[in-house]
């Protein structure tokens, strides 16, 4: 089991900053494929950022590109995502998600690649 908690969200101005955190409490964290997703139409979700759990590869959505940035610290079972630039569009519940080791082919974007998630944390960004 990998437990996943979210915090670090809230309200700011558009221009503005916030850090997410998603600190985890399973032991195989090092070896786990980390992501950043928000709701979408009815049950999908939307992805934000991604990081794979070897060699600091990240993958980020368009509109966030060049303004978030994904990160890890695996002594810390944390990742983290800086938020800058902030738009009101960017507004919604940010959740945090890991992939169990996988042999396979798969892209990160993707979550449905993903086996556990957090409650997620709330991101408002005013005009």
């Amino acid at each position: 089991q990998v437990q996943l908690v979210e915090s670090g969200g809230g309200l700011v101005q558009a221009g503005g900053s916030l850090r997410l955190s998603c600190a985890a409490s399973g032991r195989t964290f090092s070896r786990n494929d980390m992501g950043w997703f928000l709701p979408a139409p009815g049950a999908e979700r939307e992805f934000v950022a991604a990081i794979r759990w070897s060699g600091g590869i990240t993958y980020y959505a368009d509109a966030m590109k060049g303004r978030f940035t994904i990160s890890r610290d695996n002594a810390k079972n944390t990742v983290y995502l800086q938020m800058n630039s902030l738009k009101p569009e960017d507004t919604a519940v940010y959740y945090c998600t890991a992939k169990l080791y996988d042999s396979g082919s798969y892209y990160l974007s993707d979550a449905d690649e993903y086996d556990y998630w957090g409650q997620g944390t709330q991101v408002t960004v005013s005009s």
